[in-house]
């Protein structure tokens, strides 16, 4: 039971990092998974970061 369950977490964790990097890639930021986080790169990312409240909010909210 408990390992069904983490796989399920698992699967909803990498669908969601998935869904995150389809965004970005979206918004022109390219991105890519790395085990379990998201790394993002780009020029001027750090700059629209801060301006650019989409940006922001990818992956949050069940996005």
């Amino acid at each position: 039971m408990r390992g069904r369950l983490l796989a399920l977490l698992e699967a909803r964790a990498a669908r969601r990092r998935a869904r995150i990097v389809a965004a970005l890639a979206d918004m022109g930021v390219e991105a890519v998974v790395e085990g379990d986080d998201v790394r993002a790169s780009g020029p001027g990312l750090a700059e629209r970061w801060w301006r650019d409240r989409a940006l922001r909010d990818v992956g949050r909210d069940g996005r």
